[in-house]
């Protein structure tokens, strides 16, 4: 069983297959066989979605760029998770890891460096 899940290249993945026992004993290789076609049988049909780790990031900016603040992140494919107007609009959001660095880097060449990052990690 673990083998068809390696061969599937899943991690943090678990397996189980309950069998009944009906009175037909299958022995050692006919157990393997017949978890191993469960396991294989079960993975064909599912949906493999992959793990992406992900970063925290929190910015402020003037209400003049909130709109821009807003696309860059959605076009990054980030989830704004947090937005607070006070005196200029804080912005917490998620996105992939391997995205962060260079949506900081747009942010920075598009507001002309008046976008302040509070943070660059939230844990």
């Amino acid at each position: 069983m673990l083998e068809v899940l390696r061969h599937q290249d899943l991690e943090g993945v678990l397996a189980t297959v309950v069998r009944y026992f009906g009175g037909i004993k299958l022995g050692a290789g006919g157990l393997v066989r017949a978890y191993t076609d469960c396991v294989a049988q079960a993975l064909k049909d599912v949906a493999k979605v992959p793990l992406v780790r992900m970063k925290t990031l929190c910015c402020v900016a003037s209400y003049a760029l909130e709109g821009v603040v807003r696309r860059e992140i959605d076009a990054s494919g980030g989830l704004l998770q947090q937005v607070q107007h006070g005196e200029r609009v804080a912005f917490v959001f998620a996105l992939a890891e391997n995205a962060a660095a260079a949506l900081v880097a747009r942010l920075g060449e598009i507001s002309h460096g008046q976008i302040a990052w509070i943070a660059d990690t939230i844990e």
